[in-house]
């Protein structure tokens, strides 16, 4: 696939304090992509980059072939960007609010009138056209301002952390409204460090810890990757000694560590084959007369493949010591 963001030894620091160290970032064209990380992880830093609010000190970055520090305008004209804290301007209709982000884009009168009809129903605002912007609820802005980042027509969004203080149910519309941007052509660089919604909305991932990226790719191939083993779970026909001999036979089985009968009735076997010798192990169970009725890996979620990136890898190594001959922290 073609990359439409790509970052390359991105280095930021802040007085003493180094927020991006040596970050490399690609993303592909048409994705949501998830950068994942804890608080002061470097995600906001790494989008106000992008977006070429500020400079790095070292490395570039492109979006759309155009790099951040030779032709930061030819960015922006491709670029929509979303910060984790945006301002409104309260004695402005919500019509109004996006007729001066227009303006500010150089859009013609009669192609804003369109665009804005346009732009409020996709965001579902259209019945609060002439409310006051300090009139409506936080998800209501939140949906506002993200129409305030398509005015130009964006190849790319960049949103941080678009579901802070959000209720569940306009994370849940957040969500929708982001896949159905993807629908409509746009590739979309969304910080999070609210795991189980980006596993759910993402279909692409970075994870981030202090200021790196610690792993990149689809959340099943990042999993692939780390995986010295797998957590099987199968269900058998019978009564409870029949489950209970089941286990039994399981622990005496080739590369199976662990084997344990879960509340629900189901054996849950810590085994450390790869995917041929679970098929065996399946093969062999039948073979030996276990009635199964089901048999299947655990796939990992996004907070376990998180922790387990970031405790096993070491701290990033500190970058050369800047002139006057101070250490980022």
């Amino acid at each position: 696939m073609t990359s439409i963001v790509r970052a390359t030894g991105l280095v930021k620091r802040y007085d003493r304090t180094l927020a991006v160290a040596g970050l490399d970032l690609d993303v592909a064209e048409g994705e949501i992509f998830g950068l994942v990380g804890p608080n002061g992880a470097g995600k906001t830093t790494t989008l106000r980059i992008l977006s070429t609010l500020l400079v790095p000190d070292r490395g570039d970055a492109e979006i759309a072939g155009a790099s951040v520090r030779r032709n930061p305008n030819d960015v922006r004209r491709v670029l929509g960007f979303m910060p984790d804290s945006f301002g409104v301007y309260d004695d402005m209709k919500v019509w109004e609010y996006l007729d001066f982000f227009a303006r500010c884009y150089g859009i013609p009168a009669d192609r804003r009138r369109r665009m804005i009809g346009d732009l409020l129903e996709l965001v579902d605002l259209g019945p609060k056209r002439d409310v006051y912007v300090q009139g409506l609820s936080r998800g209501m802005q939140q949906r506002l301002c993200l129409a305030h980042t398509l005015v130009h027509d964006p190849l790319v969004l960049l949103l941080d952390e678009p579901a802070s203080g959000l209720d569940p149910r306009a994370r849940v519309e957040l969500r929708e409204l982001l896949r159905e941007l993807r629908s409509l052509g746009k590739t979309i660089l969304v910080s999070s460090h609210i795991l189980p919604e980006l596993e759910e909305l993402c279909t692409s991932v970075a994870i981030i810890d202090r200021g790196q990226v610690l792993a990149q790719g689809r959340v099943a191939e990042i999993e692939k990757r780390l995986r010295v083993g797998a957590v099987l779970r199968t269900r058998i026909l019978g009564e409870r000694e029949d489950v209970e001999a089941a286990r039994d036979w399981f622990v005496g089985q080739p590369d199976v560590v662990t084997s344990e009968i879960l509340p629900d009735g189901l054996i849950e076997i810590g085994f450390h084959g790869d995917d041929d010798g679970s098929a065996l192990l399946l093969a062999h169970a039948v073979g030996a007369g276990l009635r199964v009725a089901s048999f299947a890996r655990v796939a990992s979620d996004l907070e376990e493949l998180f922790l387990q990136v970031t405790s096993a890898e070491p701290p990033p190594s500190p970058a050369p010591p800047a002139p006057g001959g101070w250490v980022p922290a």
